[in-house]
């Protein structure tokens, strides 16, 4: 990841991509059970399509304007397939649907890590190229995400699955600014992966991987219990929490771009993916699994794994929104 953010050459950043791929393959694999297995495969064959794709791509631009610097895509051709091949990468719709099922095979630590650190060169990629992109594909894609990632989600019952399909709506909100106003894309970026990482920390101190299990949560952490539903909301956007921030400078900025249909169609979207968010939370906090009388007192003998992270970045995702003009500006 780190080649690819930091090279200025097209096969540089290709050999970054590649060793990314190759790198978090043998970690998918490494529990031996057929869906691992199948997550494994599906995630190398989209992957390594999407690399051959920007191979193609960048070489295509090379033959035309006779250099591989990354900033100097100026073919028409070049730049709809770096648009589609960087989307397959990220898993943009209509081409995401490798990411639920790619999660939904591996343990909770792996899925948070192809949904936050696997998106940064893709990402880099597409702010490094942003001003030769054609922003109408972009925008048609980020659209098509943000209500593909709410309506896909509305009927899940695997918590992995909930928060792949989160992750493609956050996505689709990033691609339809990128070619706009990218620092808002990178504040946005940021923001999802504060708010993302520590609602998989949770899931997995809880060994949540269904929706059923969330009700039995707070007899294991109370105090998580109130956190994941104060997380809940940050993710689906509400107003005092730190998720609202990006969702409003967003929609600012689409409307002074004069796409207002755009920009209402987006928030109103945003309505689907936060109602599997309250449904989320309302089985996490306000229904109560049938147990016996012992089950209240199971938090006083677990065991007392680290949870800094999770304290600090949960803090973050939920306290931030006086900060913007900082984090903006």
């Amino acid at each position: 990841t780190i080649i690819t953010m930091s090279s200025f050459h097209w096969l540089l950043a290709w050999i970054g991509l590649e060793l990314n791929t190759l790198a978090i393959i043998p970690i998918i694999a490494k529990h031996h059970h057929p869906r691992a297995t199948e997550a494994t495969t599906k995630y190398f064959l989209t992957q390594a399509a999407a690399s051959a794709m920007i191979l193609f791509s960048s070489t295509t631009n090379a033959w035309f304007t006779g250099t591989w610097d990354i900033s100097q895509l100026t073919n028409p051709m070049s730049c709809t397939t770096l648009t589609l091949a960087l989307s397959m990468k990220l898993g943009l719709a209509p081409l995401h649907f490798w990411l639920p099922e790619v999660l939904q095979g591996t343990p909770m630590k792996t899925a948070l890590i192809i949904a936050t650190w696997q998106k940064l060169a893709p990402i880099t990629l597409l702010y490094l190229t942003h001003n030769s992109i054609n922003p109408a594909p972009l925008l048609m894609m980020g659209l098509l995400s943000s209500l593909t990632g709410g309506w896909g989600g509305l009927n899940q019952t695997q918590t992995r699955k909930i928060l792949a399909f989160s992750s493609i709506a956050h996505l689709g909100w990033m691609a339809s600014i990128m070619t706009l106003n990218p620092n808002i894309m990178l504040l946005n970026l940021a923001i999802y992966i504060t708010m993302t990482a520590p609602m998989f920390l949770l899931l997995k101190f809880t060994t949540s991987k269904t929706i059923k299990d969330l009700t039995t949560t707070w007899t294991t952490t109370p105090q998580m219990t109130t956190l994941m539903v104060l997380l809940l909301m940050s993710l689906g956007g509400l107003p005092p929490l730190t998720g609202f921030m990006p969702k409003w400078l967003i929609l600012q900025e689409l409307t002074n771009h004069n796409l207002t249909t755009t920009a209402t169609i987006m928030a109103m979207s945003a309505l689907l993916s936060l109602f599997f968010y309250l449904r989320l939370s309302y089985i996490s906090a306000l229904t109560m699994h049938p147990t016996t009388t012992k089950t209240p007192n199971k938090w006083r003998f677990q065991p007392k794994p680290s949870t800094t992270p999770i304290t600090v970045l949960t803090t973050l995702s939920i306290l931030l929104l006086p900060m913007t003009p900082l984090l903006y500006t």
